[in-house]
């Protein structure tokens, strides 16, 4: 990326993940996490897509922790919920890891299928680990093949189905993916003046206009 857009569209980016995990401000995990994290991975320098958007995840996710601690009287802060959180960074890493291979593509819609592979690796790794850790010791998931199958389709308790979760994931992956890759790919083009070419005499003729 170039000039400005070098340093204001990782900001923006980031706004934009801080904004879409607000509670109730998006339908349920319609979110662009994923999609931002891919795309950081795919278009950022190391530094700057993993640790920043490692440390906006990290500040979110207390501030999530405690609003559901707090205000909806959900025990999350437990060594159980602690674990659960551990795993999700887990499925954070493979979306970053996935989203390196991408790195100086330019095509959109490539960037949007990895972008919908990362939310499915995602699906599985985190409902995988809610099935395995249980930290809120739901009954439904039992450890065999059942209780594994009833993580990944009906979920538990009165939560929406897990099923309902992954399909707005999709979703909002695919969306957040096409929307934050195009600017990203359109950012690092460089106009002729920014290559110290001269701009073609219909180039001035436009601009004239």
């Amino acid at each position: 990326m170039k000039g400005r857009w070098s340093y204001l569209l990782p900001g923006i980016f980031l706004v934009c993940l801080a904004l879409s995990r607000w509670p109730g401000l998006l339908p349920p995990n319609f979110s662009a996490v994923y999609a931002l994290i891919f795309c950081a991975a795919a278009f950022f320098p190391i530094r700057l897509g993993s640790v920043i958007t490692i440390g906006v995840l990290l500040v979110t996710d207390l501030a999530l922790n405690a609003w559901y601690q707090w205000g909806k009287g959900i025990p999350v802060f437990t060594p159980s919920g602690w674990l659960y959180l551990l795993g999700n960074y887990a499925a954070y890493g493979l979306v970053y890891c996935l989203g390196r291979r991408f790195q100086g593509d330019r095509s959109v819609s490539r960037l949007v299928g990895g972008g919908i592979l990362g939310a499915i690796l995602f699906y599985l790794v985190t409902n995988t680990f809610s099935w395995l850790v249980n930290p809120f010791h739901n009954p439904e998931y039992s450890r065999n093949l059942a209780g594994w199958i009833i993580a990944l389709t009906r979920g538990a308790g009165d939560w929406p189905a897990t099923w309902e979760f992954f399909r707005n994931s999709l979703i909002s992956s695919a969306l957040f993916t096409a929307l934050f890759g195009w600017a990203a790919v359109h950012a690092s083009e460089e106009s002729p003046m920014e290559k110290g070419e001269s701009p073609e005499p219909a180039d001035l003729e436009e601009a004239e206009a």
